[in-house]
């Protein structure tokens, strides 16, 4: 199922996409369901099969407005840097990497966006917001999980995701260079458009399998396998779940391929009145406008 969280007259709640692309009002044919995007993933895989069971049946919403799927996670959303060979080598070749001293990393470089980031398709990336000119775009695979844990084995980690999304880890390229830590380059308001939907994991058994491309007005500008990346979804969940609990919605956002703006010579920084299109194949489109 692709899982979204959408918003109508009657409030907000939980509902799917059909094939067609069409909200369908899953709460409204499972009035039993939690009708938020933590509850039902929180209630496990009887409410998710619930869900499943419901789709047939759920009516579609006329003007239904998606929105984030998670529009406030339990923690911050966690974000891994430099994890596609490809693009740690743009990345270091583009003098914004602050003197790092390994081009590919040797353990998973993880930081954070505040839920104050997170915005839906279609809203837009406030680009005023970085008065240094230097607004890029980063699309990526995100995690959510599902079953939560502390010291989640490689073995076990598949079985503790929910499903996947889409993460555009929008970047003020001049303040993450200038604060070395990333958090005030990257976790700006509106910096982290999410969705449209959560493509549950039986539709995604094998996450290597999938494939994003980004298109900035029309001009692709990223296309890779997640298999490409250098460290995979396992290895990630292995890695925070180490000494931090993961609990059922938190997201991770596993890291960009190569083709972001600072790769380019010169750099292709986004402007306002730009659109950027992140796709996902099963999960769908994640376009936002830049204002």
């Amino acid at each position: 199922m692709r899982l979204v969280t959408f918003s109508d007259a009657s409030g907000t709640r939980i509902g799917a996409l059909d094939a067609a692309g069409a909200v369908r009002d899953i709460a409204a044919a499972a009035p039993s369901l939690p009708r938020d995007m933590l509850g039902l993933i929180a209630a496990g895989p009887a409410a998710l099969a619930a869900a499943r069971e419901a789709l047939s049946k759920a009516p579609v919403v006329a003007g239904a407005k998606i929105l984030a799927p998670i529009p406030r996670p339990p923690k911050n959303v966690f974000c891994v840097g430099k994890n596609y060979h490809e693009h740690a080598k743009e990345f270091a070749g583009s003098g914004f990497d602050g003197g790092a001293k390994d081009v590919v990393p040797p353990f998973p470089v993880v930081f954070s966006k505040p839920h104050t980031a997170i915005i839906a398709t279609g809203e837009p990336i406030l680009s005023h917001l970085d008065p240094t000119g230097g607004l890029d775009y980063e699309g990526e695979l995100a995690i959510v999980i599902g079953q939560g844990g502390r010291g989640i084995s490689k073995a076990a980690a598949l079985s503790h995701v929910f499903g996947y999304t889409i993460i555009n880890d929008v970047t003020a390229r001049h303040l993450q260079k200038r604060h070395s830590q990333w958090v005030l380059g990257k976790g700006l308001d509106s910096f982290c458009p999410m969705g449209p939907a959560i493509l549950t994991t039986d539709e995604a058994p094998d996450p290597t399998k999938l494939r994003l491309i980004t298109h900035v007005n029309g001009e692709k500008r990223q296309d890779a396998l997640v298999a490409d990346l250098i460290f995979d979804v396992p290895t990630l969940i292995e890695a925070i779940s180490a000494a931090i609990t993961l609990e059922p919605g938190d997201v991770i956002a596993t890291g960009t391929p190569v083709g972001v703006g600072i790769g380019f010579t010169p750099p292709k920084f986004l402007q306002k009145g730009d659109s950027v299109r992140i796709e996902i194949s099963g999960i769908g489109v994640l376009e936002n406008p830049v204002a």
